[in-house]
């Protein structure tokens, strides 16, 4: 048996609004990227740019800057990936609100293992499990209408988690005290997100803004530790990856495929309001 009973999916109004805006969201940003090598990602991306992209004829400009903003959204996959340490191939992974499935996808192609992913939103399980699919994987990648805050999976099923920013939209105690109960002991979370500085004091304008783009609550930074420690989960690397992500948005407002809300994101992280970390923390007890 690999599942347990769960309570239903939608829990809260909140959550159903949640699932209303993900199955409803096209935009091409999440769907023009995924089709340069058929890699769909829900993330932002890591590194300095090839600025030859925007130089060259202008009739395939766009074509260069959405694969280049592609390759920066894989790459930021990669280095989570990197994080999970010794994965085998019997083990098994999940991928806390999976979206379009890129991470679970890249991480089979890695690992060679089993891989679950969970989200609220249907529409994004159809697609993921159509890209499994074609992929010839959907024997080892699956994804489910599930709630991450209750997965129905059972407790030490798992080698390894992670979350690619999602964890603005769940409480964080609730949260972890799920992924402790499915790791097995020593196991491993992976998490990267965008969260406020405690320092500048709550939320910044920017970062305001942000929330209301992603009907989404960005957490504290301490937040994290204090949820992460209270259910057993001890952090052991943290990296700032907020310089490395700068690049991105800067190019991403040059793009095609700008939403908007790339200025808010510029303006946090340069003001200090907003930081994108990478926490990686081990299961004990």
């Amino acid at each position: 048996m690999s599942t347990t009973t769960a309570s239903p999916v939608l829990r809260t109004d909140y959550q159903r609004s949640i699932a209303e805006y993900w199955n409803n969201e096209q935009d091409p940003v999440n769907i023009k990227l995924g089709e340069v090598d058929g890699i769909y990602h829900h993330h932002y991306g890591l590194g300095p740019y090839d600025e030859s992209v925007l130089s060259g004829p202008e009739e395939t400009r766009d074509e260069r800057v959405i694969a280049e903003l592609h390759r920066l959204e894989s790459a930021q996959a990669d280095v989570l990936l990197d994080h999970l340490g010794p994965i085998r191939p019997q083990d098994r992974l999940l991928d806390g609100g999976s979206g379009r499935g890129g991470t679970s996808l890249m991480a089979h192609q890695r690992f060679g293992c089993r891989v679950d992913g969970v989200t609220i939103s249907h529409k994004q399980v159809e697609f993921a499990n159509a890209q499994a699919e074609r992929w010839g994987v959907a024997d080892k990648v699956r994804f489910h209408f599930k709630n991450m805050l209750d997965t129905g999976f059972e407790a030490g099923d798992f080698a390894a988690v992670w979350t690619n920013e999602t964890t603005m939209y769940v409480d964080l105690f609730e949260l972890f005290g799920e992924f402790s109960r499915l790791l097995r002991h020593g196991g491993r979370y992976v998490c990267i997100t965008g969260c406020y500085n405690d320092v500048t004091g709550g939320r910044s304008k920017a970062v305001s803004q942000i929330d209301e783009r992603y009907t989404c609550s960005v957490h504290a930074r301490s937040e994290y530790f204090k949820a992460l420690t209270a259910n057993n989960l001890v952090p052991i690397e943290v990296v700032d990856l907020t310089s490395r992500t700068i690049p991105y948005w800067e190019l991403r407002e040059r793009s095609s495929v700008a939403t908007g809300v790339e200025k808010s994101f510029l303006t946090a992280y340069r003001e200090g309001s907003f930081h994108y970390l990478l926490i990686v923390a081990d299961r004990v007890r």
